[in-house]
């Protein structure tokens, strides 16, 4: 998704002093990253593909509601639980946080080879939001970089300034949907339809849904604009919680923290505090789902601030925990596969929307809205260890991935070197 922040560098916001005459800017290697950064990545996107997978094989509505289609057994509301509970926000969060370090990396890179950043920077985040509407509308409708590239066109202005203020506007930007939310039953009626609709949707809308989604592709493509178009606000809405995340990501990168720059101690506070505050706050927002009877108005509004808050908590126990298995060298095998997965983020991302396609839609295998939740987790396990397996294998060979040389040179106006020598 990003690039990495150079190795072994601690944070800084300024041009070295000995930066020499400007240079033409260029694409980051192999050399120029952290692989602690590139671990997280990979293991994030392993959490994204296991989120995702729910929306890809049905209707977007069983995401959100595990008994939008009606009963289900308890073995697939315990796999969803554990999805919401360990998963849901939480892996976007990281994401989203990763996006905001490498702004500052790329841009203070830029700034000290050439003197200026803001072109490149733009055309970064331009090609990012056109790739991420192609993603959007030619393959899957949930795609995130588009607005990705939107909200990095602002976050970028704010990337440098202190510390304490980058915290305050990001708690405000974090705070802004959760007001929104709590006033939910507040919302003028024919707006509480269309998110019933998205909420428990229709047997006529399920039905057209599956007919479209298992029908030919332009179809599909028809159909994804509509819905994508239609969710606008709604995901604009998350928006602010992208910008909130992108600002704690520069803090984070400015501090060490991705970097595996801090003490084993500092690590371990992170992981506690994230897990024991964060999870049972996700849990209970569960429990009060249940308690409800799963009432939209409860559920959509101040029952989802309970995942809502805990998954910030939960996204730092994480990062805590891939930040000390990096800082103590453990699992170095796995972990090298991870960043693996992590350097090529952007082509193992739109990768699961081709494969996931092809399984669940029209143009592929048809099983869209026939496969169990259980049967999810395994084609998840499938596609990331093929992933694990093969993108270490990829840049033996060459220095990026396919999508991720594709976006450089558009953004660099260059030709990067593919192959290594």
């Amino acid at each position: 998704m990003t690039d990495s922040p150079e190795p072994d560098a601690p944070p800084n916001d300024t041009p070295p002093k000995d930066a020499g005459p400007p240079v033409n800017a260029a694409p980051v290697v192999a050399a120029d990253r952290i692989r602690s950064i590139d671990v997280l990545r990979g293991f994030a996107l392993l959490g994204v593909l296991a989120m995702n997978m729910q929306a890809f094989a049905e209707v977007f509505a069983v995401y959100m509601n595990p008994y939008a289609l009606g009963d289900i057994s308890n073995f697939e509301f315990g796999i969803w639980t554990v999805h919401r509970v360990l998963a849901d926000q939480k892996f976007m969060t990281i994401f989203s946080m990763l996006f905001g370090a490498g702004i500052v990396l790329m841009t203070e890179r830029a700034k000290a080879r050439t003197g200026k950043a803001a072109g490149l920077h733009y055309r970064r985040m331009l090609w990012l939001a056109l790739f991420g509407f192609g993603h959007a509308t030619l393959l899957w409708t949930g795609d995130i970089l588009f607005f990705y590239g939107m909200v990095g066109m602002v976050a970028f202005l704010l990337r440098r300034v202190w510390l304490w203020l980058q915290v305050v506007l990001a708690l405000l930007a974090f705070a802004l949907p959760a007001v929104v939310f709590s006033f939910l039953d507040q919302m003028p009626p024919e707006e509480l339809a269309d998110l019933a609709e998205m909420w428990s949707p229709s047997a006529d809308y399920i039905a057209s849904t599956r007919e479209t989604m298992r029908g030919p592709w332009f179809d599909q493509v028809a159909f994804r604009l509509g819905e994508w178009s239609g969710m606008l606000g709604f995901l604009v809405l998350f928006g602010w919680r992208i910008f909130a995340n992108m600002l704690l990501g520069m803090v984070l990168f400015r501090t060490g923290v991705f970097a595996a720059q801090r003490s084993a101690r500092f690590y371990g506070t992170l992981i506690v505090a994230g897990f024991v505050i964060g999870l049972p706050l996700c849990a209970y927002g569960v429990y009060d789902h249940v308690a409800c009877d799963w009432d939209l108005v409860r559920s959509m509004g101040v029952g989802s601030l309970f995942n809502y808050t805990g998954s910030l908590f939960v996204a730092f126990g994480w990062i805590g925990l891939v930040m000390l298995i990096c800082r103590r060298g453990a699992l170095p095998g796995l972990r090298e596969r991870f960043a693996a997965v992590g350097q090529m983020a952007f082509t193992n991302y739109i990768l699961h929307s081709v494969i996931s396609t092809t399984i669940y839609n029209g143009h592929g295998f048809g099983l869209f809205g026939q496969v169990s939740r259980a049967w999810q987790v395994v084609i998840v396990l499938a596609i990331f260890g093929l992933q694990l397996w093969y993108s270490p294998i990829w840049l033996r060979r060459f220095r990026f991935g396919p999508l991720e040389w594709c976006w450089r040179a558009l953004a660099y106006w260059q030709l990067p070197p593919m192959r290594r020598s």
